[in-house]
């Protein structure tokens, strides 16, 4: 359990390893305390309704991987190994699924969901009362658990040595940057304190960045009243 959730948003760090190979990322980072989470609702069908239509406007019938910052994390993927054409950026993966319409899964995923699209940001959201200790972006050393699931089951697997992932002291949050996040911190209908990851590389300026966030912090202050927000940008430098 986190106590001291400004010292904790505080404690996030970015390894060195991680900023030498990409020297042009930078971490949004946003907590929220007091959210009223469940099941997808009206609000959350209009925000990704509203996603869905500025997509289509913005990118037509166009391959989305040649916008620069999509581009920009398929090199990123490729530096430490990573094939994005199996494993793609999640920004990506959610906007190739704009055609069919995007999943509908709870309000909190589906709000945070609707700005990633918008923004054509690698965004993910995920429980702080199941972390244990700071969250930390490293290149990974393969011997780290990732909690998922395989058949329906939870299972346990690795990371490949020199993957970048998010983790904390339990183990791997976040494997390959932003492309699956674990079971054990994942949102659920019971979350009420949140911790959210806006990821950007060069093309996607702070600008860019910032409004990204204002729509995600907006968002979540319309769904939950009282909500109480913090954020911190961290770069690797």
């Amino acid at each position: 359990m986190i106590n001291d959730v400004a010292g904790w948003l505080e404690s996030a760090a970015i390894d060195p390893a991680v900023h030498a190979l990409r020297p042009d990322y930078r971490a949004l980072l946003i907590t929220a305390e007091g959210l009223r989470p469940g099941p997808s609702d009206g609000l959350s069908e209009r925000l990704l309704a509203e996603a869905e239509s500025a997509a289509r406007e913005r990118f037509g019938d166009g391959p989305v991987e040649e916008d620069p910052h999509l581009a920009a994390w398929r090199e990123a993927f490729r530096g430490f190994g990573a094939k994005p054409q199996r494993t793609r950026p999640s920004a990506e993966a959610l906007l190739r699924r704009v055609g069919a319409g995007l999943p509908r899964v709870d309000r909190l995923t589906d709000l945070y969901n609707a700005v990633s699209v918008t923004h054509a940001v690698p965004l993910g959201g995920e429980d702080l009362d199941h972390y244990s200790g700071p969250a930390q972006l490293v290149r990974a050393t393969g011997e780290e658990d990732f909690a998922t699931t395989a058949g329906g089951e939870t299972v346990t697997e690795h990371p490949a040595p020199g993957e970048v992932v998010w983790r904390d002291d339990a183990g791997v949050t976040c494997r390959r940057w932003n492309w699956r996040q674990c079971v054990r911190t994942r949102l659920t209908h019971t979350t009420t304190r949140a911790f959210f990851v806006l990821d950007a590389l060069g093309p996607l300026d702070d600008i860019a960045l910032k409004a990204a966030g204002d729509q995600l912090t907006e968002a979540l202050a319309e769904s939950s009243p009282g909500v109480r927000l913090a954020s911190r940008l961290v770069t690797g430098g």
